[in-house]
Formats: structure tokens, C-alpha cells, sequence
């Protein structure tokens, strides 16, 4: 019996889905209450609720308290969707990431500078600027740095890109929590430069100074890393 309420809440669940998508709801829309959604689709309420929370585990509905239950913010994609967090080699973490967005990011920025229009390559310039007053107010700056790199995967226009996104933001935030934020200037020269391409629809110049800033990261992090390998090596010699 337990099985088949498992399963009646699944279908139940795939038929919220496609609620949400024939119906065109976007993020932060509200859905209909708890009597009129379960009477649309021909369930009890335990089933229905059964559905949302199996939802809301894949971050696809928000349920607020005593508000109702809202499609979510970042539809279907979890803080930590590959398992980043179970990883305890931190550094091996860190630099397979920046190898990783070697291979992704250049190209979103190239295909950002092809398609971004002017407002959009403005709204770009304002994150990097962002970053900039962090920088020079002495204060952390993930999350700026995060969506200025959020924001050139909204503009390459692939809508599987910014499904990526938490793992771009962990890797900026491992990276910036192993370095200690010093590539300061290689980073604001690097965001300014790709700013500049996108302005300018040049993607290559786009790709080139994305190429050049994740350089940076990765020579930075190969730095620590060997100096982190000597230090060991001194302090067993000892």
C-alpha cells in the first residue's frame, strides 16, 4: 500500500510539472490552493502534498508558510547537484574545476558577445563594477563575481547554461577561499577586458580574455598547491 501511494505521489508530481509548463508559470509564480489544485488533478490531499514535497526536494516548488506553494526561484537545481561537498581533497577539487571551466567558460563568453545586446552588455559592466567595490571596500566578493560569470551564461542565450551555475559559484568559491583573493588586479583586468569584447559583439576577444583570467586562476592555484607540497615536505623532514 505504501509502494502505491509512492507512486501515485510521483504521477502526481510529474502531473504538477506539467501543470507548470502548459500554463507557462515562471519562478516565484504562485500555484492554485491546496482544494482547487488537488480537485484539478483528481487526487486527495495527502497525495498532492506527498507531491510537493518530493518537488521540493529538486527545488522545483517552494512551499511558504502560510503563503501557498510558489514554482521555485532556480527551477530544479540544487546547491550542490554533483556532490562537491562529500570531496575532501579541496585543492585536487579546486583545480579540476578551473580545468573544468577551461573547457565551458571561454565559449560562453564567446557566444555572449555574439548575442548580448547594448542594455545587456551595460548590465554586465554593473557586475563587474560590483566585484571592483568589493575589491576595494576590503570585503568578500563571491556572490558579485558569481553573477557577473551567471550573467554571461544568461547571454550566451543556452538555456542549459545557467543550470550550471552552482557548480561555476562553488568553484569561484573554493577558489577564492584557497588563493585569499589575490589575483585582485588579474581579475578586475580580466572582467573588464571580457565587458569590453561583449560591448563590442567580438567573440573572440570574449573567449581570448575569459581564456586569460581562468590562466590566471589556474597558475595561482598550481602556485599554492606546489608551495602547500614543499611546506609537507619540510615539516616531515622534521
Amino acid at each position: 500500500m505504501a509502494e502505491e501511494n509512492r507512486s501515485l505521489a510521483g504521477q502526481t508530481a510529474d502531473a504538477l510539472i506539467a501543470y507548470i509548463v502548459d500554463r507557462g508559470l515562471e519562478q516565484g509564480d504562485r500555484l492554485p490552493n491546496e482544494k482547487e489544485l488537488s480537485g484539478l488533478l483528481g487526487v486527495g490531499r495527502s497525495t498532492l502534498r506527498e507531491a510537493v514535497r518530493m518537488l521540493s526536494s529538486r527545488n522545483i516548488l517552494e512551499a511558504r508558510q502560510g503563503a501557498g506553494v510558489f514554482v521555485s526561484g532556480n527551477t530544479g537545481v540544487s546547491d550542490d547537484p554533483l556532490g562537491f561537498t562529500f570531496i575532501r581533497d579541496k585543492q585536487k577539487l579546486a583545480a579540476d574545476l578551473v580545468e573544468f571551466r577551461m573547457m565551458l567558460e571561454p565559449r560562453v563568453a564567446a557566444l555572449a558577445a555574439l548575442r548580448a545586446t547594448p542594455a545587456q552588455a551595460d548590465e554586465l559592466a554593473a557586475l563587474a563594477w560590483a566585484v571592483e567595490q568589493r575589491y576595494a571596500a576590503g570585503a568578500r566578493h563571491t556572490q558579485e563575481d558569481a553573477a557577473f560569470h551567471a550573467k554571461l551564461g544568461e547571454l550566451s542565450g543556452n538555456v542549459v547554461i545557467p543550470n550550471l551555475e552552482p557548480i561555476i559559484l562553488g568553484a569561484i568559491d573554493l577558489f577564492i577561499d584557497l588563493t585569499d583573493a589575490r589575483l585582485k588586479e588579474e581579475t578586475l583586468s580580466s572582467h573588464r577586458a571580457i565587458v569590453e569584447a561583449v560591448r563590442a559583439n567580438d567573440p573572440i576577444a570574449a573567449e581570448d580574455a575569459m581564456t586569460l583570467h581562468l590562466v590566471y586562476n589556474r597558475n595561482r592555484l598550481r602556485e599554492l598547491l606546489a608551495r602547500d607540497g614543499q611546506t609537507e615536505d619540510t615539516e616531515e623532514r622534521r
